[in-house]
């Protein structure tokens, strides 16, 4: 009857391991959030653009500053399910509701000081 009892502890523990040992096994899903933005996008903005334009070209932000309406933060993270974490973020600053200042983990382009023209 010990034996048996023994053998059972040995079994479950040996079973209760073997969860965490194969855990590259178990599929885990990939989770973004936030605003997905390309480099691309970026390099299209200019200098006085207004708000509807950068809106256009961005998309909605995440975040508007409620202190700073002339503030709006693009923030994106990216969790791979084998644990790999991204995150990148843009703050785009405006004055007189006109683009003045981008900041943040993106390259805007040579040609971002030159002024879209008025149509």
């Amino acid at each position: 009857m010990r034996c048996t009892a023994k053998v059972l502890i040995l079994l479950a523990s040996l079973g209760l391991s073997g969860c965490s040992t194969f855990n590259w096994l178990v599929y885990k899903i990939d989770i973004p959030q936030g605003n997905y933005i390309d480099d691309a996008k970026v390099e299209q903005l200019r200098i006085n653009m207004s708000k509807e334009q950068v809106r256009y070209v961005l998309g909605t932000p995440m975040l508007i500053d409620a202190f700073d309406k002339e503030r709006w933060y693009y923030l994106y993270s990216y969790k791979s399910g084998n644990g790999d974490f991204e995150k990148r973020n843009l703050v785009i600053q405006f004055v007189d509701d006109h683009l003045a200042l981008v900041e943040g983990d993106y390259q805007v382009s040579k040609d971002f000081m030159v002024p879209l023209e008025d149509s």
